[in-house]
């Protein structure tokens, strides 16, 4: 039975990238989620009048990779003690969030956040909260880096913790 999660980890080409290249992955799409408005257009989110985070919804196989495997990997993803920011990337689009689509799921990111605070030096700013509408974004944002023969928009020598 496939599962979904929900991740904001600033860009969502990049988090996309990674999440539809981790094993036991089904698929992924990019939008908006977190917001005040109805059928958010990236222009929208990017001019910061709607409160929506850029995000990755994945669908996975729990036989295959578990869920508690996924919040390993976003935590790896970026920077999750940057407020309203990743790297160069400034806004409340950009904030570090996880979207729960159950009650397990958000105890999950809970004690995820309490064992991963520990690697940082600050204090982790993720926000995590149930899973409200999913705006899947405009068809041109799904899979960038595969469209555009991209690997990444990771920052050389930008470091994580």
């Amino acid at each position: 039975m496939t599962q979904q999660a929900t991740f904001a980890a600033g860009c969502f080409w990049h988090v996309e990238a990674e999440f539809r290249n981790t094993p036991g992955v089904l698929g992924t799409r990019v939008g908006y989620i977190g917001g005040h408005t109805e059928q958010p257009t990236y222009k929208d989110v990017c001019g910061h009048r709607t409160g929506h985070a850029e995000a990755v919804q994945v669908d996975f196989d729990p036989q295959q990779t578990s869920y508690e495997q996924l919040l390993d990997r976003f935590w790896e993803l970026h920077d999750p003690t940057q407020v309203n920011r990743q790297g160069p990337d400034v806004g409340d689009n950009y904030r570090s969030a996880i979207f729960a689509h159950t009650p397990e799921q958000e105890s999950m990111a809970q004690a995820s956040l309490a064992r991963n605070q520990p690697r940082f030096s600050r204090p982790i700013a993720t926000q995590i909260s149930a899973a409200p509408k999913f705006w899947v974004a405009e068809e041109y944002h799904q899979r960038y880096f595969e469209k555009h023969g991209m690997a990444s928009c990771r920052i050389p020598g930008q470091e994580v913790g």
